[in-house]
């Protein structure tokens, strides 16, 4: 007897009700309502709230300035504490906009997203295959992979909330096109299920799941841990890997999604070569807009043997 997939639930409960989730339910309603203001209304209102969250949201810019400083040691202080605060103020834009992705039309987020590149995915359909998109961790990624799922059957794997109902909002979000949210311990072989019945999905290669199985590889101005699966998994569901890059575009309010050329497979020919592909197409896709990475997150985690944190 088969297991039953192990997708997040989507439906709502009475248990959201529950009065520990007021509070909760007080900060989705705000991103509701944010939601459904013009871009042009609303972007000048939440630009004014980054420099609240800068002040607040000390330890998670303490590790986006050891991430800079670690991958651009060229860079003055200066220009680390630029981008520091661009990185927060495009965090703050892109937040307070997300409402948008569950309140307005389909026809709207096709407006607020300009999807170029796409050729790329038609001749990967045209040969049958299945495609594996490769994104690291960007502010504005439920943009793309909502956009890509208006056009194409997509899945999409994630890691559960404490709060449970953050849990049902953002999945309910990120399945609005019809895309099917993954636990996490649901593994590698539910998405080579999924390749094999046609769908595609995110692969996110930048998080640093430790030392176990991964390979140290050079990734900007330093060396990274990465995990070398995504070449076999390609193999195993005879799907192509093309990586993707998205940033907001302040002046013109809108989002520039573009999907990249594919990874030769060649390229992904042992764990060593793998890693330093992976790696090339993160800092191809972070260079487009720096501003716009997650660099609060620990990317640098595991350091090679010797080495000290870069976030002690």
């Amino acid at each position: 007897m088969s297991r039953p997939p192990k997708h997040f639930d989507r439906h709502f409960k009475l248990a959201l009700l529950h009065p520990k989730y007021w509070l909760s339910w007080l900060g989705i309603a705000l991103l509701m309502l944010f939601g459904l203001l013009p871009s042009g209304v609303r972007d000048p209102l939440v630009r004014r709230l980054a420099t609240l969250v800068f002040w607040i949201a000390k330890k998670p810019i303490g590790i986006a300035r050891a991430n800079l400083r670690a991958c651009f040691p060229e860079k003055s202080a200066t220009e680390i504490e630029t981008l520091v605060r661009e990185n927060v103020q495009n965090f703050v834009l892109v937040l307070f906009s997300q409402g948008e992705l569950l309140v307005r039309s389909k026809a709207h987020l096709r407006r607020r997203v300009t999807l170029n590149g796409f050729e790329h995915v038609k001749a990967a359909q045209a040969m049958g295959q299945p495609v594996i998109f490769i994104m690291p961790h960007v502010w504005p990624i439920d943009y793309a992979g909502l956009r890509l799922n208006l056009e194409l059957p997509m899945v999409t794997m994630a890691k559960a909330h404490r709060n449970g109902l953050f849990n049902w909002f953002s999945n309910r979000l990120r399945s609005r096109c019809g895309g099917h949210v993954y636990m996490r311990e649901a593994g590698i072989r539910a998405l080579l299920a999924e390749l094999k019945r046609g769908n595609s999905f995110f692969y996110l290669p930048d998080e640093d799941l430790g030392p176990d199985q991964s390979v140290f590889a050079p990734f900007l101005g330093t060396v990274k841990a990465t995990l070398p699966v995504v070449g076999r998994l390609a193999q195993a569901g005879n799907a192509q890997v093309l990586p993707v890059k998205i940033g907001y575009d302040q002046h013109r309010r809108q989002f520039e999604l573009t999907v990249m050329p594919a990874i030769a497979p060649s390229d992904m020919v042992g764990k060593e070569n793998e890693a330093l592909a992976l790696n090339k197409v993160v800092e191809q896709v972070i260079l487009a807009y720096p501003e716009q990475y997650m660099w609060f997150l620990r990317v640098l985690k595991t350091r090679p043997e010797g080495e000290a944190s870069i976030y002690s």
